[in-house]
């Protein structure tokens, strides 16, 4: 029986951040009662879809966006819940506030969210602590990584540079976040020029502590679905050029194309049923240029098993969901994975 309709209905009641601070609260508890998540195990055990990418084993195909959980809180009691790899962040250097709310917005008729959030957080110090627990079997671990929103463009670099040595031997990957539309400025990071002098450090960073003996850590960049095809190109390009490991398609969007919900009127980026067909074509598009050289994490609008078919058949290696999770409830995973392996 599936109770979750009715825990939405109340979960819905409440402001959308307080909702989420409170479902968060509750998976850290399940993160850390050994017998509370020992049955939630049981509940949404999921068959294994092994799959190997960026160097890593994956138990399956599905993971948690960045975005959910922020600052590390509630990643091991989510764990729980199947997710073959699960993203924390957008984690930034020093703690900050973000945007003033209210900030997420529940589009119910679309099945989709909106958020001005600007990565609201308690810092990198703080989410080295939470991740640096025991891990949960078989749980990939990765890290979103963004620039404080009062570091300047220009010296951008030194945020991304300074949380790639903190989570180099933390993380199992790491995702440079350049593509949200709520940090001012921030998508300008996407341009060609400014891209590939951010990816150039990174790499020549990487290199150095490969050198000292340390693990050479996978780096994805995540996009926007916004991108022109011009622009797509030039990122790959520059992406590839910088022999990044792959990239995450895509973060939210700034369109209204197809919502009809009055909150369509809302700043923020968009995620959930509208962006699918936008991310798909993302996806597609990301496969064809590179000729698979470049793996590819689907994400956006994904709430069944059909969809992730879809992602995978367009290209994708992997899938994320945030905003399905919030509308189908905790066993989204196990049944999407049941209905991959029928």
């Amino acid at each position: 029986m599936n109770i979750y309709p009715l825990f939405r209905t109340l979960l819905f009641k409440l402001n959308p951040e307080h909702a989420h601070q409170l479902t968060l609260s509750l998976m850290r508890l399940a993160g850390v009662i050994h017998p509370v998540n020992a049955l939630i195990r049981t509940i949404y055990s999921a068959p294994d879809h092994p799959v190997q990418v960026f160097g890593l084993n994956f138990s399956n195909p599905i993971g948690l966006a960045a975005g959910y959980d922020k600052d590390g809180i509630g990643w091991r009691g989510l764990a729980s819940l199947g997710f073959g790899h699960i993203e924390i962040g957008t984690v930034t250097p020093k703690p900050q506030p973000g945007n003033p709310q209210p900030r997420l917005f529940r589009l119910r008729e679309e099945n989709a969210l909106i958020n001005r959030m600007g990565f609201p957080g308690r810092g990198a110090e703080f989410v080295a602590q939470q991740i640096s627990k025991p891990r949960p079997k078989n749980l990939v671990l990765g890290v979103n990584i963004g620039k404080n929103s009062d570091t300047p463009l220009e010296a951008a670099a030194q945020d991304y540079l300074s949380l790639l040595r903190i989570f180099t031997n933390q993380a199992d990957y790491l995702t440079i976040n350049v593509s949200s539309p709520n940090t001012v400025g921030l998508r300008q990071l996407q341009e060609r020029q400014a891209l590939d002098q951010l990816l150039k450090q990174l790499r020549a960073e990487r290199e150095r502590s490969t050198q000292s003996g340390t693990h050479k850590i996978p780096i994805l960049i995540k996009i926007s679905p916004d991108l022109t095809d011009h622009q797509l190109d030039d990122a790959l390009d520059v992406i590839l050029a910088n022999h990044m490991d792959g990239v995450i398609a895509t973060n939210t969007t700034i369109s209204r194309e197809g919502v009809n919900s009055p909150l369509a009127v809302e700043n923020g980026g968009l995620s959930g049923k509208p962006l699918q067909m936008r991310s798909l074509m993302m996806v597609a598009k990301i496969a064809e240029r590179t000729n698979g050289r470049l793996p590819v994490i689907g994400v956006g609008g994904i709430s069944n098993a059909t969809s992730v078919q879809r992602m995978m058949d367009a290209g994708a290696e992997l899938v994320q969901i945030y905003t399905g999770l919030i509308y189908e409830g905790p066993g989204l995973v196990k049944n999407i994975l049941r209905e991959l392996r029928a």
